[in-house]
């Protein structure tokens, strides 16, 4: 009987969300092209909502991105 790798429980956990875990399951462990898949699924999403809710769609994203940016600065002038 071959017993294979537990996952780390973060992973599992992540893993339990009912759409966006099946998505990253199948990127992380599935077939090459999936991350294309999930791509064009969350910029689907992404342009639904901006339907559905206008500026707000918009913004938000982008105002949740302004930490990234700037972590991605200090790492760049730390160097």
């Amino acid at each position: 009987m071959t017993s294979t790798p537990r996952l780390p429980r973060w992973q599992r956990l992540l893993f339990l969300v009912p759409v966006f875990g099946w998505m990253l399951r199948d990127v992380m462990y599935g077939d090459a092209d999936n991350i294309y898949y999930a791509l064009f699924s969350l910029v689907a999403i992404w342009i639904m909502a901006i339907m559905a809710f206008g500026y707000p769609a918009i913004i938000l994203p982008a105002l949740a991105l302004v930490p990234v940016c700037f972590l991605i600065l200090f790492l760049i002038t730390k160097g």
